[in-house]
């Protein structure tokens, strides 16, 4: 899917109480394996806020709608996912779920109506050990019993808390039917010679153009080298 974008956020390092306190990749905290509905997942709300500045920065540098965004995740990540796309106060492209579920849902979770059509995803395995696929189905009916429309559930028999590639075939063909190609958008780059230095840097850093920048001191250097690089010449 090269007309897409892919932002791959990692989860802070933080104390997890079901790894003994120890601290670890997580978007939350995470207090057991049974009924997630009734979590409070300690530190949900500062990851929300985390991917919501992502999407927000992605609106205001690139001119990208939010309906053209798409959230998805495994496992915690899908759980992130579902309960950030579907709180939203803008209406995005769709919500994917690999083994997933909803997070706080008696708790802090309100469906936003911006949302409530919004197309859902929710693959998972009927063997997954880490988050039941009783769970699965229970924050199917609970966004549906909110006002969600468009959720579908679908259920991989053997699959246990991982993936597989009928699955990611399941997810391709999804995410291509609600992001079409549209050759009328043009993503909108900011003109290199009005970045500043520090904006200009980033830029060459995302691109992994490091190498070809050291030495440089004229900002006029760094800004020819970001023109060559849009411009296909390196």
């Amino acid at each position: 899917m090269p007309h897409i974008k892919f932002v791959l956020p990692t989860a802070p390092t933080q104390p997890v109480t079901m790894n003994m306190g120890m601290p670890m990749p997580s978007w939350y905290d995470i207090t057991g394996l049974d009924e997630r509905a009734n979590e409070n997942c300690k530190g949900i709300e500062e990851s929300q806020n985390k991917i919501k500045d992502i999407l927000r920065k992605e609106h205001e540098d690139l001119g990208l709608n939010y309906d053209r965004m798409v959230l998805a995740g495994f496992s915690q990540g899908a759980a992130l996912s579902l309960f950030t796309g579907m709180q939203l106060d803008e209406k995005i492209g769709g919500v994917v779920l690999m083994s997933g579920y909803l997070p706080a849902a008696k708790t802090k979770f309100r469906l936003n109506d911006a949302n409530k059509d919004t197309p859902v995803l929710h693959c998972h395995g009927d063997s997954d050990p880490i988050v039941r696929l009783e769970n699965g189905e229970k924050s199917q009916a609970w966004l549906t019993q909110s006002g969600a429309s468009n959720y579908k559930l679908k259920v991989y028999p053997g699959l246990v808390h991982s993936v597989n590639p009928e699955e990611i075939q399941d997810v391709k063909e999804f995410v291509e039917s609600i992001l079409p190609v549209d050759n009328d958008f043009r993503v909108k780059l900011k003109d290199p010679s009005e970045m500043s230095i520090k904006e200009l840097k980033a830029t060459i850093r995302k691109a992994g153009l490091g190498s070809k920048a050291v030495g440089m001191m004229e900002k006029s250097e760094f800004v020819k080298l970001v023109k060559d690089y849009r411009n296909g010449e390196l």
